[in-house]
């Protein structure tokens, strides 16, 4: 998909539902696939398919065992209670840490739920650290095949450790798929041997395999809203925009520490060059030399880029809205801090070189109320 393309289903938002449809057409699961079959056991993704089908793949995938309440690891998995309890526990004590709100968020689910959340979450922030964290120099492709053969390994029932422990113990209570944790390891491949996005629909794939993996991951374990009668499909295809929408945010906030640590560009170059930006002034930062105030032509840029992210944030809501309520707060407490992160960003004048778009503390605690309010008032009943 080139740039016109891209931005005309963003500008046109009954041709993006009409090419959305014709992908999900394609990837829809057939009437032949064994609906008794366990859900680690489906083929693994088509090497020939890129861009949003491989997200669409994946989504047809999990909707599928979700639907059908397929659980990828027999009921009768047990490691020794005790050890369970302590993995799970280590990956409460985790998420707390590094994930404050969303944690809060989770007192509200049952036991189950955030146990399952936690286990989840921590799975995620361990296949990120391989890439991202202290020993990211020292990862090779061979350490993340070894990092997938575990995978494989944990929705066999086979767990390595206890931390996989408890992400076992979650897939024999809650349908998950295995398909999005292959998905966000092969994020983690294109993190090493990638570094520049030509197109929108190329990044769309990296925002999918990094964030929308989570929201195909979790859906199972926050479940639907009871009343709610209709298909899935708008359910997981408004967290997939969520999902969308945070990893925009983060790109659009790091922008320049990419840039300057990493030698990264993640905004898409065909974009950048229909503004008349060059490859090398991102890398230096967009100043005026005399002023320091930010290029315009950058200001129409992170304009359009900004624009883009709301819109998948507006395009989440009303899925968030069809969660069980008790999942509705942490994903509204999540979905109104990062929209907000957007705002920092135009309030730095669009400098994301030398400054860093955050939200004060005072904003995030005036927000959890709000977000408790949307959570417990759906917008169909307002």
């Amino acid at each position: 998909m080139n740039f016109r393309t891209a931005h005309s289903a963003q500008t046109c938002p009954a041709r993006g539902r009409r090419m959305a449809v014709a992908r999900a057409t394609l990837l829809r699961p057939q009437s032949n696939v064994s609906s008794s079959a366990p859900s680690s056991s489906a083929p693994g993704l088509p090497q020939t398919l890129k861009g949003r089908d491989v997200e669409d793949y994946a989504m047809w995938r999990c909707i599928e065992a979700h639907e059908g309440q397929r659980m990828a690891v027999p009921r009768g998995f047990k490691w020794s209670g005790g050890v369970l309890d302590q993995a799970y526990e280590k990956c409460g004590q985790v998420t707390s840490e590094y994930a404050k709100t969303f944690y809060l968020g989770t007192q509200l689910m049952t036991p189950a739920q955030a146990k399952a959340v936690w286990a989840v979450y921590v799975w995620c922030r361990r296949t990120d650290e391989l890439v991202d964290g202290p020993n990211a120099s020292k990862i090779t492709p061979k350490a993340l095949d070894r990092w997938e053969e575990r995978l494989e390994a944990l929705f066999d029932g086979k767990p390595y450790d206890e931390l996989d422990a408890a992400l076992t113990d979650t897939a024999a209570k809650f349908p998950l798929h295995i398909q999005p944790f292959r998905d966000m390891i092969e994020g983690m491949r294109m993190d090493l041997v990638k570094s520049r996005y030509e197109t929108f629909d190329e990044l769309y794939e990296y925002c999918y395999r990094v964030a929308g993996t989570v929201a195909l991951m979790c859906m199972p374990i926050m479940g639907i809203e009871p009343t709610y009668k209709g298909q899935l499909e708008p359910v997981y295809r408004a967290a997939l925009a969520l999902g969308t929408a945070n990893q925009l945010t983060n790109i659009l906030r790091d922008v320049g520490e990419d840039a300057y640590q990493r030698n990264r560009i993640y905004v898409p170059l065909d974009e950048l060059d229909k503004y008349g930006i060059s490859e090398k002034e991102l890398l230096t930062g967009l100043h005026a030399p005399t002023t320091g105030a930010m290029d315009d032509r950058w200001r129409n840029f992170m304009h359009f880029q900004i624009t883009r992210a709301r819109q998948y944030f507006t395009d989440a809501e009303g899925g968030v809205d069809l969660l069980a309520p008790q999942a509705r707060w942490p994903v509204w407490s999540a979905l109104i801090l990062y929209r907000q992160i957007l705002d920092a960003i135009e309030a730095n004048d669009y400098d994301n070189f030398s400054k860093r778009a955050y939200v004060p503390k005072w904003r995030k605690m005036v927000s959890l109320p709000v977000a408790y309010t949307r959570a417990l008032m759906p917008a169909r009943r307002r």
